[in-house]
């Protein structure tokens, strides 16, 4: 069974992921950590709760989504996961940074491509890779059925939807994504994105404004 803990990290207030076992296999997605103390926040957490991060995976590699991604790779010897149309967006991340005044040293190791359709494992536990562009042209999402929970990325909020005015977005792509590829996911299905509080699949085909 899965375990979701959720971490808020950087100015832009990122929701990252930790998702572990029971035994204490985890798979860090989106490492928002920007500053030291935040680094030693998910740290701390992960030693005192006995984890053993396994791996280290991207819905989408906008620069609030990789800050912690070097830091994570280097603790954890751990390479990046995502989808191959988020390697240019990883690759301008430290330049898109610095257009927001913020600064970072991005990561620069080797990148493993996730496909539409791929399963990735935790144990016994299965996670489908959901393509879902629009937002960033490579986003994915990670589903259990079994749960019912979705690691969502920046492409569903609560009563929202992601932003598509940053280079390669796209509003229609988005709302195309969200209907044929999230809303037919189960009604009960809990949405973990990348920004904000949880919500259900059902919540959002009933009150997001976007969508209705």
């Amino acid at each position: 069974m899965i375990k979701v803990d959720i971490f808020t990290f950087n100015p832009v207030q990122e929701n990252t992921y930790l998702l572990s076992n029971e035994k204490g296999d985890a798979i860090i997605i989106d490492p928002g950590c920007m500053f030291f103390a935040e680094q030693e926040e998910l740290k701390n957490f992960i030693l005192k709760a006995g984890l053993n991060p396994v791996r280290l995976m991207n819905t989408h590699c906008h620069f609030d989504h990789v800050f912690g991604a070097k830091w994570a790779a280097e603790t954890y010897k751990l390479e990046m996961y995502l989808h191959p149309e988020e390697q240019k967006i990883m690759e301008g991340a430290t330049a898109s940074a610095k257009r927001f005044g913020m600064d970072f040293e991005n990561y620069d190791g080797p990148l493993h491509f996730l496909q539409d359709n791929d399963t990735v494992m935790l144990g016994t536990d299965e996670l489908k890779v959901i393509l879902a562009p629009g937002h960033s042209p490579g986003s994915i999402c990670f589903y259990n059925e079994k749960q019912g929970i979705l690691i969502g990325g920046d492409v569903l909020f609560r009563r929202s939807i992601g932003r598509t005015d940053f280079p390669y977005g796209s509003h229609e792509q988005l709302l195309e994504s969200i209907r044929t590829r999230l809303f037919v996911l189960p009604d009960e299905t809990v949405v973990y994105p990348g920004h904000g509080q949880s919500t259900t699949i059902g919540y959002e085909k009933r009150n997001n404004q976007f969508l209705i």
